[in-house]
């Protein structure tokens, strides 16, 4: 498929920013500018609003198996145009293209779960104290919502909240991201092709605190959704909070790997590389601390650096790309900055730590070994393909050390014996625990965070339950 510009999706029909404002967009493999996304403006976000209250009063009144069905055809039309989909993706967005397909294709998946668990919404009746009595309670969905959605994962990011909204019978607002507009146009092309009724998705680009301002206070706006930085997404929710709406936060973390002496070094190193420089680091739930028993520490250090060093990084359009760049030069910028701090301060890196090339946003897979707790890199969430390995004696270490900080997203943990299993369920407090494997962001499991890292679920049933009222009724019939 042909990289071309993106245009706002307002109402069913795709159209240009009024006074045809755009931003430009450029592919972080080459730092070339390759296209134009829509900016909208307020007279684009007050149409965005009229269409998304007119899709609700018609997708609210929609059967839950039309909606269902639907949504089931959207994501049968993502298979079928996968791999252009995916070739768009990772154009402006930089990932390897087989990371691309997989982002492709878990929405899909999303959508048929979301599908699927929308029509078993139900309400239950209630046990009466009279037999004249009936009581009830019944679901509903919220009102339009709006979602703001960041660049890493331009894509799924969307439908984990466009897939609960369209299920519990919301329609709903994106705003999806300028960086990489062009998969997230093609998701909404599969959604109109579906037969999704206009107004029910709309779709517009622009400048993330304009839009914000203006969508989240407007009365007509019940239910709000945001994916990205702890900062941000405490202003949003504190916005929506004095307009009483309702609100989902999926916000940064900067997870902990528990690796203890017990564990299979070899599996857990393959595995969290491979989760660590998935999209070059830039996972809100990627691995970032790594805390590794001190009896492992160094056989752990020369695994994680053997199987760091063999990735191959490049484009990710090219054959056999394992990492591609970063989504650019600020991030990069960034990356360079905690490092040079954590080096100043005793740090060592162990493998990495340089730019690749002269053109587009490369970094190498990086990893720094004797890290200490005042460093900015295990305080600021690094966002980006740098592994932080810190030694600890004793499980209750690094317990402690898990939660030192206020997030609360992602977390991993290695280990055979059954008692440390069940004392790091007890003591890691995160949304997310995945134990001797890599299992986060499946769409029957709740995907979300506590503390700092925000609240609501993404993922599994849990997610509908952000977008409906659930309404109590008692009649008596007598």
């Amino acid at each position: 498929m042909r990289y071309s510009d993106t245009r706002l999706y307002i109402g069913g029909n795709w159209c240009d920013a009024t006074g045809a404002k755009t931003l430009d967009v450029y592919n972080p493999a080459t730092g070339e500018a390759i296209g134009k996304v829509a900016h909208a403006v307020h007279a684009d976000l007050e149409k965005a609003v009229e269409a998304v209250v007119s899709g609700f009063h018609i997708w609210s009144a929609t059967s839950a198996f039309e909606r269902y069905q639907i949504m089931r055809r959207a994501a049968a039309l993502l298979r079928d145009r996968l791999e252009s989909i995916a070739r768009l993706l990772t154009t402006d967005e930089g990932k390897p293209l087989a990371e691309s397909r997989l982002e492709v294709n878990s929405c899909a998946d999303l959508l048929d779960w979301f599908a699927e668990e929308g029509r078993r919404a139900y309400g239950r009746l209630i046990p009466a104290r009279s037999t004249t009595v009936q009581q009830y309670g019944i679901k509903e969905p919220v009102g339009p919502a709006v979602g703001f959605t960041p660049w890493n994962f331009p894509m799924s990011q969307i439908v984990r909240k466009l897939g609960p909204a369209l299920a519990a019978g919301c329609s709903i607002i994106i705003k999806g991201p300028e960086e990489a507009p062009a998969a997230p146009a093609q998701l909404f092309q599969c959604l109109h092709d579906a037969g999704v009724p206009a107004g029910v998705v709309n779709l517009v680009f622009g400048t993330p605190a304009e839009i914000s301002q203006f969508l989240i206070p407007h009365p007509a706006i019940r239910k709000v959704s945001f994916t990205g930085s702890v900062p941000v997404g405490k202003q949003l929710a504190s916005l929506a909070g004095l307009h009483m709406k309702r609100v989902t936060m999926e916000l940064g973390g900067h997870a902990p790997a528990i690796v203890m002496d017990d564990a299979n070094i070899d599996a857990a190193t393959t595995a969290l590389v491979a989760a660590k420089f998935r999209n070059a680091g830039q996972v809100c739930i990627a691995p970032t601390r790594f805390l590794i028993q001190a009896g492992v520490h160094d056989q752990f250090v020369k695994s994680l650096i053997k199987k760091t060093q063999a990735l191959k990084v490049g484009d990710g359009l090219a054959e056999g790309t394992q990492m591609g760049p970063l989504i650019g030069e600020r991030r990069r910028a960034a990356i360079e900055s905690l490092i040079e701090d954590a080096v100043s301060k005793g740090a060592r890196i162990a493998t990495g730590g340089q730019r690749i090339g002269n053109s587009g946003f490369f970094f190498e897979p990086t990893i720094l070994t004797g890290i200490t707790t005042d460093m900015r890199a295990m305080n600021e969430e690094p966002f980006g393909p740098v592994a932080l390995v810190k030694s600890f004696d004793d499980l209750d270490e690094a317990i402690e050390e898990s939660g030192r900080l206020p997030f609360g997203l992602g977390s991993y943990a290695w280990t055979t014996s059954a008692s440390n299993a069940r004392r790091l369920v007890q003591g890691v407090q995160a949304g997310m625990l995945t134990i001797n494997h890599v299992g986060l962001g499946l769409p029957e499991t709740p995907y979300g965070g506590i503390r700092d890292s925000g609240y609501g679920y993404e993922g599994g049933s849990e997610a509908l339950d952000g977008y409906m009222n659930t309404r109590f009724i008692t009649h008596d019939v007598a």
